[in-house]
C-alpha cells in the first residue's frame, strides 16, 4: 500500500509541476487541467496516507491467533495488579479492581474489491479493566479501565460507522469483548478469530478461578 500511494503522490506532484510550467508558458488551458489533476492525486495520497496510519494500529486477522496473555497478583481484597502482555506490543502493567477482568478489541472485516485486493479481517485491541459480579458493587466501588490504542491518522472506525455508504468494501466493524474472573496468581491466554476474542484459562489457579466462578 505504501508503495501505491507513493508513486500517486509522486505523480500527482509531476503533474502539479507540469500544469505550473504550462501555465507559465501561457498553456492555460493544458496547464490547468493537469495542475488540478495533480492536485487531485496529491490529495487522495494524502487521504490514503491517513488511512493507511490508522490501519497500521491494526492486526492482520486470518485465523485463530494468540493476541495477548494475561496474569493477576492480588493487593487486597477484590484489588489486583495485572500484566498483560500483547502478542504485537510491550509488557503492561494495571492496577484492577473488582471479580472478573475484560479485554476489548475493535475489529474490521472487508467484502469486494478489498477482498480481492488480499484485505484481511485486522483487530486492535482496544481497553483493557476489571468488573464486580454484583451490580451494586460495580456502581459503587472503585472501577479501573485502561485506553490500550491511540488514533493516530484518519480513523477508519469512526468514518465507517459515520459514513457507511462512503466506504462500501467494509462488511462490519463490531467490538468484541472477552472476560474472566481474577485470581492470584492465575494466568490466560486470550486469541482472536473473525468472529472475535476467546480467553482460556492457562495454568491451574486460572482453571481453579473458572471452576468456582459463579
Amino acid at each position: 500500500m505504501s508503495i501505491a500511494i507513493t508513486a500517486v503522490a509522486v505523480l500527482g506532484l509531476l503533474l502539479v509541476v507540469l500544469g505550473c510550467r504550462r501555465l507559465w508558458a501561457r498553456g492555460v488551458i493544458v496547464g490547468s487541467l493537469e495542475g488540478l489533476t495533480g492536485l487531485l492525486l496529491l490529495s487522495l495520497a494524502v487521504l490514503a496516507a491517513a488511512v493507511g496510519l490508522n490501519l497500521r494500529t491494526y492486526d492482520r486477522l486470518t485465523h485463530e491467533i494468540p493476541v495477548a496473555t494475561v496474569s493477576f497478583q492480588a493487593r487486597g481484597d477484590q484489588h489486583f495488579s495485572a500484566v498483560l502482555v500483547p502478542a504485537t506490543g510491550r509488557t503492561l502493567v494495571f492496577d484492577m479492581y473488582g471479580d472478573e477482568w475484560q479485554l476489548d478489541a475493535r475489529i474490521l472485516k472487508w467484502r469486494g474489491i478489498a477482498t480481492v485486493l488480499g484485505f484481511d479481517t485486522i483487530y486492535r485491541l482496544d481497553r483493557f479493566g476489571g468488573r464486580y459480579r454484583d451490580t451494586t458493587q460495580e456502581q459503587k466501588r472503585s472501577r479501573s479501565v485502561h485506553r490500550l490504542s491511540e488514533e493516530p491518522g484518519l480513523d477508519l472506525w469512526a468514518w465507517t460507522r459515520r459514513y457507511p455508504r462512503w466506504l462500501p468494501w467494509v462488511d462490519a466493524v463490531y467490538g468484541s469483548a472477552t472476560y474472566m474472573p481474577m485470581m492470584a496468581g492465575a494466568t490466560y491466554r486470550v486469541t482472536a478469530s473473525p468472529t472475535g476474542l476467546v480467553a482460556r484459562p492457562v495454568n491451574e489457579a486460572a482453571r481453579k478461578a473458572v471452576r468456582q466462578w459463579p
